[in-house]
């Protein structure tokens, strides 16, 4: 179960952090996770996954549309089913632990806000991992090979089908070390 989050309005995001893509990997097919918020989403808000619990990419929400897709303002489509979810505080769940009624930030570069889940929609698609270097640690975020399916880079927006290394996308990094969600100060390497 994700934990349910109790504060509610916006704060300020800490900091904004650029990380370089430095691989592209794809991955085959598997399960990928989509967010239904109750509410609609701008097309620079979303939500910070990622496959290990001390890196995080922002993938955006569905509210523009794509040569394949409508606008679904109400959508991010978050990755895979084993991502990390960043939450408030550091803490984590994992994408496979959401369902509706958890409450869960949404960050933008103006700040974050807790949004309710409405649905989890959970399918089999092509999966690609975009692995990249925030100072000296690699992290990365396992997505659908898909145009809906946005980054926020330094430039400009970028979708998981025409990212290439080189480009900057907005990221958080933290310590590594989870536990049921929270950091605990422990060994751990996550590969």
């Amino acid at each position: 179960m994700c934990r349910v989050v109790r504060i509610m309005g916006i704060k300020m995001m800490e900091t904004i952090e650029y990380c370089d893509v430095t691989h592209i990997k794809p991955m085959g097919e598997g399960l990928r996770v989509c967010i239904d918020f109750v509410d609609a989403l701008a097309p620079t808000e979303g939500v910070f996954v990622g496959d290990t619990g001390y890196g995080y990419l922002l993938s955006l929400s569905e509210s523009v549309p794509t040569a394949t897709y409508p606008a679904r303002p109400f959508r991010v489509n978050a990755g895979a089913f084993h991502q990390y979810l960043l939450l408030e505080e550091g803490e984590t769940c994992y994408l496979s632990e959401l369902k509706a009624g958890d409450k869960i930030p949404v960050y933008s570069r103006e700040g974050m806000r807790v949004i309710s889940v409405g649905r989890v929609k959970i399918e089999r698609r092509e999966l690609l991992q975009v692995q990249c270097t925030c100072g000296n640690q690699v992290l990365s975020s396992t997505v659908q090979f898909s145009d809906s399916v946005r980054f926020f880079g330094k430039e400009n927006m970028v979708d998981a089908k025409t990212v290439e290394v080189g480009d900057k996308l907005v990221c958080r990094h933290d310590i590594p070390g989870r536990h049921l969600g929270k950091r605990k100060e422990e060994y751990i390497e996550e590969i």
